[in-house]
């Protein structure tokens, strides 16, 4: 990895071919277009789709999505991020028993939810999410449930509503080191994003957190950075390449090779991290269901 500090908006644009280790297969099977019939039938959103999920062939072929609620259209508008940003429109009260339904439907025995930010809401979106989660829960017992959740702008009374629901897991990203927070988390603190994973950590929750690589960071930042999560009680991180999806998103100033990103979760696991999820193509819920 290149140790010389360069931000993402200094970098020009190094390649215009991804590595080989970035390629994906084409989305096909029978699985796979079941999930897409049940997304599209049911009016839900998801990260796949929104956020130009790279293994989204993979995951919908083995019957598998991660559910996006409070609507496709963020109050953010992170450097990375693919998913629309702009006025949301209004809150659905039906969107939680249509993700219920739908868990149902697929048969799922393990439930990944995310959703975008709604900064324009007093409550940051956090009663539509305790009642996905607890409407998942009454049409499908024993599944386990894993929320990506916002960081609902250190408004604690709103974070305390996903803690009382108590979701098997619970994972906010940090999505890149400190340095580069700003350029790539315009609207996002550092330290508010650990405050949120250490008041679900001390609440009991098991906690999760992610990183893309790519974006300039040194590998001190990195390690820097898995200290910190260790410190406020996270167990599972996950690392993947960042991947820019159009020409306006930052740039990419580095692809990581798969050996760099094994050696990552090596170091990973000896800091204290419980499981790590280390690969280019790794995403947030990529086999999430082996974290649980």
């Amino acid at each position: 990895m290149n140790n010389t500090i360069q931000t993402p908006v200094e970098a020009q644009e190094i390649r215009t071919r991804k590595p080989d280790w970035l390629r994906v297969k084409l989305p096909i099977g029978e699985e796979y277009k079941k999930v897409r019939n049940i997304v599209t039938e049911h009016k839900l959103h998801t990260i796949c789709e929104s956020g130009n999920c790279p293994n989204m062939g993979e995951c919908w072929g083995a019957g598998t999505a991660t559910f996006m609620i409070l609507g496709n259209v963020c109050t953010r508008s992170c450097g990375f991020c693919a998913v629309a940003t702009g006025k949301p429109a209004d809150v659905d009260p039906y969107e939680p028993l249509r993700v219920a339904k739908s868990v149902k439907l697929m048969g799922l025995k393990h439930a990944v939810i995310t959703s975008v930010d709604r900064d324009d809401l007093k409550d940051g979106g956090s009663e539509i999410w305790a009642k996905t989660v607890e409407l998942v829960r009454k049409l499908n017992p024993g599944i386990t449930i894993e929320t990506l959740i916002p960081d609902f702008q250190g408004k604690w009374e709103n974070l305390k509503r996903i803690i009382d629901v108590k979701p098997e897991i619970v994972s906010h990203n940090l999505e890149t080191v400190r340095r580069l927070t700003k350029e790539v988390r315009v609207q996002a603190k550092y330290d508010r994003s650990l405050e949120v994973l250490k008041r679900l950590s001390d609440s009991g929750i098991t906690t999760k957190s992610g990183i893309m690589l790519g974006l300039g960071e040194t590998e001190e930042e990195i390690l820097e950075t898995m200290d910190d999560l260790v410190t406020v009680g996270v167990q599972i991180m996950t690392l993947g390449q960042y991947l820019q999806p159009t020409k306006k998103h930052l740039p990419v100033v580095e692809f990581i090779t798969p050996e760099k990103f094994a050696y990552y979760r090596e170091v990973g696991l000896k800091k204290g991290l419980r499981y790590v999820e280390s690969g280019p193509l790794v995403r947030s819920s990529y086999h999430a269901e082996k974290h649980i």
